[in-house]
């Protein structure tokens, strides 16, 4: 019995070092109160997100979301990342289901896989419409064939149907051929279907024709039989746009992309008053950006963006990467590659009187942030910090380290500063003992022009890191800067003005300090606020 009992007191007392071992932040054999000391530790993620979504097994690959008019809700479906993925049949689209873009309910599998010696053995992306007349649902996907033999298509466009958006019945009779239409039979995929005011469904599928990237177009009147309607759009030079997103928003016609091109792998857009003017953007390669950023709506850490309309607000999903190894400087530079797939993250989409877009913070997101948290001072520079009425004031070379973020941290501050070259930035992943930590700079480009760059800091720290940078924008007229941060997990979004959206994915960031740094020049640091939950 005495062997028992003390059998017994060793496997409790090696539970409770597991316990605390596993991304605890007590050091050492005594709790403390570690909101009271700034070092660093290793964190980790929570298994799964609940501001983004990310399901509990697997990743989230290119979402397709649409708004459903019978139910009044978004559904997002998604191709299914496993890793690893089963050989030959692969990403079967599964969805979540939302009415406010921040709060998700899973829909678990729309769509399976085919088998190994089918068209759709694994499945692409795709678009989601409903059929008023029939009251019909309709979801066109892509089917990847395995190794397919002499004479088959790797890719063809499918369909499904469904009565209630629940139970859904391939279409064993329908195939989309590319090569049918002169187009490319490797490259033909991503389908998407929309109602156009001519009272004709409309179909854009990326592809090649004669080597060079195309959006093919297809024109239907009941979503079965497809006519070939020529080329809606070229491609610019040797791009190719995926995931293609067709909308009309208030007086413009918008196509947003993702650009597969590893010197560029973004969301994109183009925009136009007509149809017309929408394709001569590119027509001849002209390239006619809508904006000074040509069109860059994120950073690479946001991918195959799609969007979709209540009738009021038009959000856009997409995927932010993982990183090999949670190393925070993988950020694959071209010709390499982030992960494919990730965690959603959703984004409002703002129209400006210009017509140009850019991406901010969903309301019901900010609302779910709803706990105020203690901001503390646990470590600052030893010369250039004051406290104000205000907020804090930094000099050159100064900084200020804050106290500990939680899993799901929401941080606003207005930055003021003195010149146009004043140069700062907030770093995550920072304690007292840092010997790196993660900032993201905000970079003077020029007089009229800022950047976000992300750089690894500190003493061990190897400076910029490429390919994660954001697109430049115009520096504010009074350089103010109103810059909202929200964190989930290891994914991290900035919204700065309205004019700039960066998303990345920083490890180690939650649970830990943070920090406001000036680089050169003065800045005032006012309406500080974290919130979470």
């Amino acid at each position: 019995m005495k062997k028992n009992m003390v059998i017994l007191a060793v496997m409790m007392a090696a539970a409770a070092f597991l316990f605390i071992s596993c991304d605890s932040p007590v050091r050492g054999d005594e709790p403390r109160d570690w909101q009271a000391e700034g070092a660093f530790f290793n964190s980790s993620d929570e298994q799964i997100t609940t501001t983004y979504y990310k399901p509990y097994t697997g990743y989230v690959g290119d979402p397709m979301p649409f708004y459903d008019p019978q139910s009044k809700t978004f559904k997002v479906p998604y191709l299914l990342e496993y890793r690893p993925n089963p050989t030959g049949t692969y990403h079967p689209i599964w969805g979540v289901e939302t009415t406010d873009g921040a709060n998700y309910t899973s829909l678990n599998e729309v769509i399976p896989c085919g088998g190994l010696n089918e068209q759709d053995a694994a499945l692409g992306t795709g678009s989601v419409v409903f059929d008023e007349e029939t009251k019909t649902y309709y979801f066109f996907y892509t089917g990847h064939r395995h190794l397919p033999q002499a004479g088959e298509a790797t890719e063809a466009v499918l369909y499904a149907t469904s009565t209630d958006c629940k139970s859904w019945t391939k279409c064993r009779s329908f195939l989309l051929l590319g090569a049918d239409y002169g187009y490319s039979a490797q490259n033909f995929r991503d389908p998407f279907v929309l109602k156009m005011d001519d009272g004709k469904w409309h179909m854009l599928v990326s592809t090649h024709q004669a080597g060079k990237g195309v959006l093919a177009e297809f024109v239907s009147e009941n979503l079965t039989d497809w006519t070939s309607n020529g080329v809606f759009m070229t491609m610019m030079w040797d791009r190719f746009y995926e995931c293609p997103d067709l909308f009309k928003m208030g007086d413009w016609w918008y196509l947003v992309y993702s650009e597969q091109h590893s010197a560029i792998r973004r969301v994109q857009y183009f925009k136009g008053k007509t149809i017309a003017d929408l394709k001569a953007c590119t027509a001849g390669d002209a390239g006619l950006w809508p904006d000074g950023h040509e069109g860059f709506l994120n950073s690479r850490a946001f991918y195959a963006g799609k969007t979709a309309s209540d009738g009021i607000n038009r959000y856009i999903w997409g995927w932010v990467p993982t990183r090999d190894g949670n190393s925070n400087t993988a950020t694959a530079p071209a010709p390499a590659e982030p992960n494919w797939g990730g965690t959603l993250v959703a984004h409002r989409v703002m129209q400006h009187e210009d017509g140009t877009l850019t991406l901010t913070e969903i309301p019901a997101l900010a609302d779910k942030y709803a706990q105020s948290s203690e901001i503390k001072v646990m470590e600052q520079s030893e010369q250039g910090v004051t406290k104000t009425d205000e907020g804090y004031s930094l000099e050159n070379n100064s900084y200020i380290i804050f106290s500990r973020l939680g899993y799901h941290s929401r941080i606003q501050m207005t930055v003021t500063t003195a010149t146009t070259a004043d140069k700062f930035g907030v770093s995550l992943c920072r304690g007292t003992d840092s010997k790196k930590y993660y900032t993201m700079v905000f970079n003077p480009e020029s007089d009229t022009k800022r950047k976000i760059n992300f750089e690894e800091e500190g003493p061990s720290g190897t400076g910029f890191i490429p390919a994660i940078d954001s697109y430049v924008f115009d520096t504010p007229a009074d350089n103010t800067y109103h810059i909202t941060i929200v964190t989930d997990n290891s994914v991290v979004t900035m919204y700065v003005n309205d004019l700039l959206c960066y998303s990345n994915r920083i490890y180690r960031q939650q649970r830990n300090c943070w920090s406001i740094n000036s680089y050169n020049g003065t800045m005032q640091i006012s309406n500080l606020k974290i919130t979470q939950y």
